[in-house]
């Protein structure tokens, strides 16, 4: 499984998305890497992504993609992080 994180400058912000989603992944024992990106990149990177990571304000500017679009509030937080992700995952079985 292929997630991206996606930011504004690709630098800061999918980093720390990065570091959380590494490690609900394994916890929850899953077979995904996670990639980095600036949203201008990741406009056309997601076309290749199971699930792309980012904020509210960014995923508009994503557009439509097959994705599945997680939007998260606070990156730091692996509870919330954990819930949509398995959300996004069931939604993608079901596919």
């Amino acid at each position: 499984m292929k997630i991206l994180a996606i930011c504004g400058m690709g630098l800061g912000s999918s980093m720390i998305l990065k570091i959380t989603l590494e490690k609900v992944i394994r916890q929850l024992g899953l077979d995904a890497s996670v990639d980095v990106t600036d949203i201008t990149a990741g406009r056309s990177q997601a076309e290749s992504a199971d699930i792309v990571v980012t904020s509210e304000e960014l995923a508009e500017r994503i557009g439509g993609v097959k994705a599945q679009i997680i939007t998260v509030k606070d990156y730091f937080d692996v509870q919330e992080m954990t819930e949509k992700l398995q959300n996004a995952i069931e939604k993608i079985k079901k596919e």
